[in-house]
């Protein structure tokens, strides 16, 4: 799908990834860029266009889908509350499913209709690694990530018929506020936009934007053996 002289909009726009993906659509000469936030006081940029935008509550994303040009949805809004299996409280394990699940499948199915009268357009679904295998500190933000993996499916094969392409964006540890406590390696924002765009405008179904995405991807028929055994290992001598 060719970027320039369309209209998007990004959820969780403020910061971060959601920040990087809508500067990289006006970089790449979008026309118009809506900049959903809770609180659009934190929208910044003065080139976007900030809506106030809470996925979880729809009245909402009711009010969102009077923005009648978007041509390309980009589900980029997430939270993380997680904590050891035996630990995460149901509320927190909630709040994870509100946003990171429930509030994809509000948007995709507000939007589909406005796509679907604009051409078809696009949804880009911003995942992770963790959409492929578990993290023991992270269990419930890992299992939100494989339904919302899951759910881009869906997605895809629902609105194929529509001409509504959808992508997914898988990545490890991004430079963001999520990840500020963890000690490894990290993607820049911008690096993810750049190559979910990338991948956008070539027509792919999925992008692997690192290398350890492409590496447990390909674990993927090995699972239990090649991801999971090391780390039961390791658990096992703790």
């Amino acid at each position: 799908m060719q970027i320039e002289g369309t209209v998007a909009l990004v959820t969780g726009a403020n910061r971060g990834i959601g920040k990087a993906f809508a500067e990289a659509l006006l970089d790449r000469g979008a026309a118009k860029v809506y900049a959903g936030a809770r609180d659009v006081s934190t929208v910044t940029d003065p080139r976007l266009v900030p809506v106030a935008l809470d996925v979880t509550r729809p009245e909402s994303v009711a009010a969102a889908r009077e923005l009648s040009d978007v041509q390309i949805l980009v589900n980029n809004a997430g939270i993380s509350r997680s904590a050891p299996l035996l630990d995460v409280s149901l509320d927190d394990a909630r709040a994870e499913l509100e946003v990171n699940v429930l509030g994809l499948l509000a948007t995709t199915q507000a939007f589909a209709p406005v796509l679907a009268a604009n051409g078809g357009g696009a949804i880009v679904n911003m995942l992770s690694v963790l959409s492929f295998h578990t993290l023991p500190p992270v269990p419930t933000y890992s299992a939100t990530k494989a339904a919302a993996w899951s759910l881009s499916n869906a997605s895809r094969l629902a609105l194929a018929g529509q001409g509504t392409h959808v992508l997914g964006v898988h990545v490890a540890f991004v430079d963001t506020d999520l990840t500020a406590h963890v000690d490894a390696p990290k993607v820049a924002p911008a690096e993810v936009a750049a190559a979910a765009l990338d991948a956008l405008e070539a027509g792919r179904p999925e992008v692997l934007v690192d290398e350890r995405s492409r590496q447990v991807k390909a674990s993927l028929p090995e699972d239990q053996e090649r991801i999971y055994a090391p780390m039961l290992g390791a658990a096992a001598t703790t």
